[in-house]
């Protein structure tokens, strides 16, 4: 595996507030960049010329900029949090069955099934399970890692409950977990070789992420988008070049999207996101992540 960046440059925001909203806003930007070009393979979309821009369409046939349930699962579980004045399971679990109950335009089999349960017998979590191995827990990680910033145990806590309403796998739990915590790094400036020890201690414990030299599949199964977030992550130098290298692997494009989307918002700040892109996204969609973002860190942003 990598033990160095290569001495690429990174642009790193020196801001808080920079770096979170460009975490917030970056998910969302990932997942409607990313999301028109769902499932297709990485040969049809540069057979297509590439895709750089938000343009709507697809199979859920969207609107350009129109986010899916990666953001809008994200964006309940904030309201969860800031509902209950911080972590409460139940909450957020009542929160995720409000979401599907609004028919949202795209629900993973496995969100539904969870989110279900709990609409059924109010439980928590089901029972540990290698079909609970997607991307959906890991996806909607990021109000709960601004919310927890500074406080690991608590981020623990509530990371893996959160994971557990509807993925209960210990694949899915080691990721979420890091993904978490590579945001708390950049939060805090601690920039990207931080973010490389996170993710090689995961290997360590977990050698199916192992990324170099990447296999190319960027499925829903929680190794392969860890592997090919990751690979794009650490090989690109700016926020466009990462986002549109990894939706460009086609696939699972928009949760792909959305989790490097999140991870390049925090190194390189806000203002590094194309304001093209963020000129395309619902302005209620960026009206609440503005607003999450300054309560989950209120005390933190001043």
């Amino acid at each position: 595996m990598p033990n160095s960046t290569n001495n690429v440059k990174y642009h790193v925001s020196p801001d808080l507030k920079s770096r979170a909203l460009g975490a917030y806003l970056g998910l969302a930007v990932g997942d409607a960049l990313g999301a028109p070009i769902e499932f297709l393979t990485k040969r049809e979309i540069a057979h297509r010329g590439g895709h750089k821009e938000m343009t709507g369409g697809g199979w859920l046939k969207l609107k350009p900029g129109q986010v899916t349930d990666d953001t809008e699962m994200s964006l309940y579980l904030g309201r969860a949090w800031i509902e209950a004045g911080g972590w409460n399971a139940n909450t957020a679990a009542t929160q995720f069955a409000e979401w599907l109950k609004h028919y949202p335009i795209d629900v993973g089999n496995t969100c539904r099934r969870g989110i279900r349960r709990f609409m059924l017998d109010g439980s928590l979590h089901g029972v540990e399970s290698e079909a609970d191995g997607g991307n959906g827990a890991a996806m909607r990680i990021l109000p709960i890692a601004l919310a927890t910033y500074g406080d690991d145990s608590a981020f623990e806590i509530a990371a893996i409950e959160q994971a557990h309403i509807t993925h209960y796998s210990p694949l899915s739990d080691a990721a979420t977990l890091t993904l978490g915590r590579m945001v708390h790094v950049l939060l805090a400036g601690q920039g990207i070789e931080s973010c490389l020890t996170l993710v090689n201690n995961l290997i360590a414990r977990h050698p199916q992420f192992r990324y170099f030299p990447y296999p190319g599949r960027a499925s829903g199964y929680i190794v392969d988008t860890m592997q090919t977030v990751m690979h794009q992550f650490f090989s690109t130098n700016n926020f466009e070049d990462c986002v549109v290298a990894t939706v460009n692997c086609g696939e699972d494009a928009d949760t792909t999207g959305a989790i490097v989307g999140m991870l390049a918002g925090a190194l390189y700040g806000v203002s590094a996101i194309p304001q093209r892109w963020l000129d395309k996204l619902d302005t209620k969609v960026k009206t609440e992540i503005e607003y999450q973002t300054n309560e989950l860190m209120k005390g933190v942003i001043k």
